[in-house]
């Protein structure tokens, strides 16, 4: 390593202690704790040498221009947003560590032929709206009005949150959507470096991997409605206990999983109205979330689970309302940004294994418009959305002198 000036475990640990929720990690699309961050990670861009913007969503974009003004741009990032009560590592270190990378190649004097965009991602995790990918999307020109439609647990819309991170200017409404930042000719690819959310690294005793493919991944908010009722009045038979059924299918959705392998499905925020301990739930919200590496069989599963739905709400007379919120199918890594990726994971460390991510992406709505890579990190125990994430002081410098070599034999490539 050089004399850059920039710390990777210093930047993590401070961008860290940027929240929202005094106590614990939680940084949400749009929020106050977002602003603040941004401003953060601008500072370090500008020290490694970077131009910096804010697109109409609130993505943080730093580029590096090239030598080769003719030359296509590489882009690097992640996201910035976190999970409620989130550890340090999951969409920042793919923000900050090739922010430290490009310190460092300019504190060698290492140019590069092609220009690079930093990008951290305002949204990915889908928290507050309960739709992921709000970040990249607005980015890739994906961004569509029904996605401005969706409202938080307050009822502000990602309209109204648009308009206030900007001021009330109106940056973004129905009839300008973003446009996607680049054009796909002018891209040479992404390259996302985050930690793994698995095991597998860990036991194979590897510091990185590379990825070969993204799983799929469908969300939906689903109401059920019932009929609200006293407590110790309502005889059972009487009843239409809107949590008793939303209950019933959370179970034989977990069933479906149990007997599919490679699927996961997940039911993660619940809400019941009235919400009181003397009243029969007269509604109940909650969302769904399903993810498997091949396509064919996650729809599959999801069509098996809305015939579940329709029997349950038959028999216990519910109206039952599917949203869908979020769906992306699986995502193959390029194939050759992959291989010169590999080559500089064995040159670093020996020996590159290949990994499938059953975690979603911000990867996932770049390939739209760009050929994508991704770069693992091992992190203890596998642990991820949780305050106790953590990765090693070593594992991080592997994964930064990875990029180091993948970004100058990518540029002798170019040459």
């Amino acid at each position: 390593m050089g004399a850059s000036s920039l710390d990777l475990a210093g930047m993590l640990e401070e961008l860290g202690r940027v929240t929202d929720e005094p106590g614990r990690l939680t940084r949400t699309f749009l929020s106050p704790a977002m602003k603040r961050a941004n401003r953060l990670v601008a500072g370090w861009m500008r020290t490694a040498g970077l131009k910096v913007r804010t697109d109409p969503v609130g993505n943080l974009v730093g580029r590096l221009a090239g030598t080769d003004p003719r030359a296509k741009t590489l882009l690097l990032g992640s996201h910035l947003d976190t999970v409620r009560d989130a550890g340090m590592l999951d969409g920042p270190l793919g923000v900050l560590l090739p922010i430290v990378a490009l310190a460092e190649l300019r504190s060698r004097g290492v140019q590069l032929p092609f220009a690079v965009e930093v990008i951290g991602f305002s949204e990915e995790e889908g928290v507050r709206f309960a739709s992921a990918y709000l970040g990249s999307k607005g980015f890739c020109g994906q961004l569509k009005v029904g996605d401005l439609a969706l409202r938080d647990s307050e009822g502000v819309t990602v309209q109204a949150a648009i308009d206030r991170w900007h001021g009330g200017r109106g940056a973004v409404d129905a009839r300008h959507l973003p446009k996607a930042a680049h054009r796909k000719s002018d891209l040479l690819g992404y390259l996302e470096v985050h930690i793994e959310q698995g095991p597998v690294l860990e036991a194979r005793k590897l510091a990185v991997g590379v990825v070969s493919a993204i799983a799929g991944q469908s969300r939906f908010k689903l109401t059920w409605t019932g009929r609200a009722g006293h407590a110790g009045t309502t005889p059972m038979e009487l009843r239409r206990d809107a949590f008793a059924g939303a209950a019933e299918f959370a179970v034989g959705v977990e069933a479906i999983a149990r007997r599919t392998p490679g699927l996961v499905a997940t039911i993660g925020a619940l809400e019941v109205t009235p919400g009181s301990a003397n009243v029969i739930p007269g509604a109940v919200m909650h969302t769904l979330d399903v993810r498997h590496a091949r396509d064919a069989a996650r729809r599959s599963a999801l069509m098996e689970m809305g015939r579940l739905a329709t029997r349950i709400a038959g028999r216990r007379r519910l109206v039952r309302r599917w949203q869908r919120t979020q769906n992306h199918d699986a995502v193959a890594c390029s194939p050759g940004l992959g291989a010169q990726l590999e080559r500089s994971v064995r040159a670093v460390q020996g020996r590159s294994i290949p990994l499938v991510s059953g975690a979603g992406h911000d990867g996932v709505v770049v390939s739209a418009l760009a050929p994508v890579a991704m770069l693992f990190v091992r992190c203890r125990a596998g642990l991820s959305h949780h305050p106790a994430e953590f990765a090693s002081a070593r594992d991080l410098q592997v994964a930064l002198d990875v990029t180091l070599d993948f970004l100058q034999r990518l540029a002798s490539a170019q040459a």
